[in-house]
């Protein structure tokens, strides 16, 4: 098998997973860059090679090893500091292209799995309760993550055409978190004050990061050719997202939403993507039916439970604690409730 992105957060865990299962012969983890000390230690067994697969050059990776499975982890979803769009574009786009194509020509290669994202369905008004994998986006998605990863799409879908015995798997997960992911992913709900859009309150689903790695490594096992939306169950609406955290929710107009709430939460939400400000907007329920008929995967965790675990990962200080809500709800509604029943009397 080989993994690109072994150096990051997803390849190099699947990676290390993959190297724990004796029935995987071999692992060749690439990447750009080397891996630290500690994840070099957690790959194990698995051969590193340092490539680009932006070059036409990983074809002769993949023929020198006799790689059956190829799982592409390495997605970028901002653009990187140095380099800014133009370099986030061409490796997200040029480098699945090329990857996609040596996989075409290496007779070797039976299996392909793509991590892709739910941000291709887009964040609109217009959106269905939960989407399917049939479903496109019902108001073409702004941001540039969302746009690189319609073309990866359709770049996988090509092979899959003129190579009919390769297994084409494209996953596309929901936003992912989870303890260790508590100071790099879903950031939005660490800071004391929230702000919201009035008016708005989205449904949310997640995907516990554990569930993101375990549907990376059944899907280099045993995932068929086809597109699999992997989210936990349930869903999640902001205000209650807000709450659980301990959170004090600020309505704003939509307009100042990415301005005074930038002001409010400072560095977290200035960091924000397209995709997340839309998110927040208009969230994206996933119909995962095809995940459990066809992909044969269950996730460990529900979108609550993830969700409560990166809580706890991000040590979030309550500002309001939420058994205090609680026990003033159950209060508010038993004196409603004597209240109507001396109305009756």
């Amino acid at each position: 098998m080989l993994v690109t992105g072994a150096s990051r957060f997803f390849g190099g865990d699947t990676v290390a997973r993959l190297t724990a299962d004796p029935a995987v012969e071999r692992v060749v983890a690439v990447d750009t860059r080397m891996p630290d000390r500690d994840l070099t230690r957690r790959l194990g067994r698995a051969e590193f090679v340092r490539a680009d697969i932006r070059n036409p050059l990983i074809r002769k990776v993949i023929d020198a090893n006799q790689v059956d499975t190829v799982v592409h982890s390495a997605m970028l979803s901002r653009p990187p500091s140095s380099g800014g769009r133009a370099v986030m574009k061409d490796f997200n786009v040029l480098g699945t292209m090329q990857l996609v194509a040596a996989c075409q020509k290496a007779p070797s290669v039976r299996r392909v799995v793509v991590r892709s994202s739910s941000a291709v369905y887009g964040c609109s008004a217009k959106d269905p309760a939960r989407f399917t994998e049939e479903m496109s986006a019902r108001t073409p998605p702004r941001g540039e993550y969302a746009r690189d990863l319609i073309e990866v799409e359709g770049y996988v879908r090509g092979l899959a055409r003129r190579r009919p015995d390769i297994a084409t798997a494209i996953l596309r997960f929901p936003p992912i978190v989870g303890p260790r992911l508590a100071g790099r992913g879903v950031r939005y709900p660490r800071s004391p004050i929230t702000p919201t859009i009035f008016g708005r309150d989205p449904r949310l689903q997640l995907l516990h990061e554990e569930d993101g790695i375990a549907a990376l490594v059944h899907a280099a096992r045993h995932a068929p050719g086809g597109t699999f939306n992997v989210a936990g169950d349930g869903a999640l609406a902001l205000s209650q997202a807000i709450r659980r955290a301990g959170r004090i929710a600020i309505p704003v107009p939509y307009a100042a939403f990415r301005t005074v709430g930038r002001s409010l939460m400072g560095p977290v939400m200035r960091e924000f993507t397209v995709e997340q400000i839309d998110y927040f907007h208009f969230g994206c329920g996933l119909d995962t039916t095809r995940m459990r008929s066809e992909l044969g995967f269950q996730p460990r965790w529900t979108t609550v439970q993830a969700f409560d675990d990166f809580v706890g990962g991000a040590a979030l200080r309550p500002v309001i604690d939420p058994r205090w809500i609680d026990t003033a709800e159950t209060k508010l509604l038993g004196l409603i409730g004597a209240g109507a029943g001396a109305t009756d009397e």
